[in-house]
């Protein structure tokens, strides 16, 4: 059975690493969040794990070699956790979202964090020149799970570029895409290219998620502030800069 989410006009927890834990993610659902995206999680971290039903939490964990918990969830959640993976592997990334399948509503590729980590491994914003790649794995996680598949993205340097980045991505089958306003080499003290996510959002068919406009949001309504600017839905990171 396909999994179906609508991502327009929603408001969604962005993935922020060391933050979008379980208990983040019920809190920002309280709150009135539609979605929420686990912190960016690596396949060969995840693919080492195993899964376990803990009754007495009433929670389903994913534990590695040293009895850490890599991913938790429940049934609060259910229908609302989007599980976002740090890939450059198709075959990785396939394995990883059929694990998870019946624990989460989505699964979203990062492919914008900036940091030395992910461009040494070939994932995050290394992924942005990496076309074929990004065609591969998206293509290949979307004829190969029932889970509806989305993935982030930071600007490119050229309007015209992330334009045409999007429309290679929509092309592979994705439900939607995430934009952070910046560049791999921006930072959040450089403001959030909002035209450019509009843009995107005018020449796409898919919906897109507007991200990266924290700085601008200082309460609630502010959220629809940034969506009518982005002309989007809306990602916000709710507590700082995420990393994707």
């Amino acid at each position: 059975m396909t999994h179906v989410i609508d991502y327009r006009n929603r408001i969604i927890l962005a993935p922020m690493v060391r933050v979008g834990t379980l208990p983040m993610r019920l809190l920002a659902l309280h709150y009135g969040a539609d979605l929420v995206y686990s912190e960016e999680l690596i396949d060969y971290k995840l693919l080492k794990c195993k899964r376990i039903e803990n009754e007495l939490l009433g929670t389903v964990d994913y534990i590695d070699d040293d009895y850490q918990i890599v991913f938790r969830t429940c049934e609060k959640e259910k229908g609302q956790v989007i599980l976002q993976v740090g890939t450059c592997s198709p075959e990785r990334a396939v394995q990883v979202a059929k694990f998870v399948e019946k624990d989460v509503a989505g699964i979203d590729v990062n492919m914008g964090c900036p940091k030395e980590f992910s461009l040494k491994g070939g994932m995050g914003a290394a992924l942005l020149t990496q076309r074929e790649k990004v065609k591969a794995i998206l293509t290949s996680l979307v004829q190969c799970t029932h889970l509806p598949v989305t993935c982030k993205i930071r600007v490119l340097e050229k309007l015209e570029d992330t334009i045409s980045l999007g429309k290679l991505i929509e092309s592979t089958g994705v439900k939607a895409i995430a934009v952070h306003g910046r560049t791999k080499e921006e930072r959040p003290q450089h403001a959030n290219r909002n035209y450019v996510i509009k843009a995107m959002a005018e020449s796409l068919t898919i919906p897109v998620i507007a991200n990266g406009g924290c700085g601008e949001i200082k309460s609630f309504d502010d959220i629809e502030l940034f969506r009518q600017a982005t002309g989007a839905a809306c990602q916000p990171q709710l507590c700082h800069q995420g990393h994707g």
